[in-house]
């Protein structure tokens, strides 16, 4: 398992007001704009984003952070192995991604996932 990109993800009701700040001033472009979340990012080869959630999907809370993997199954295999508590899915979302949520060591709760 790999792990293709880090996603940090900022809850707010008001997620339009991200507009301005990383789309005008910084120039990042809208990469995915569901409603409920708008990720702003650059198509180059830049991996970096930034997500701005009400909501984390499918009646999921906000996770502090996502990962991209290139094997979700792997990746919830080690987790589990590991005696780390799954406290979401797996389950492939609407979307187009496969994940699970699970804590860290620190309380976070971090989003694993792959697009499929």
């Amino acid at each position: 398992m790999k792990v293709r990109r880090i996603v940090a993800n900022i809850e707010t009701q008001d997620i339009a007001a991200a507009k301005r700040f990383y789309q005008d001033v910084l120039g990042l472009e809208v990469l995915m704009d569901l409603g409920w979340i708008a990720t702003y990012g650059s198509q180059e080869t830049m991996t970096v984003q930034i997500s701005f959630m009400a909501q984390g999907g499918s009646g999921t809370p906000v996770p502090d952070l996502s990962i991209e993997v290139d094997d979700v199954g792997a990746a919830l295999d080690a987790m589990k192995t590991a005696g780390f508590a799954i406290e979401y899915g797996p389950a492939d979302e609407p979307w187009g991604v496969r994940r699970f949520y699970v804590r860290d060591p620190f309380g976070r709760l971090v989003n694993i996932l792959s697009h499929r």
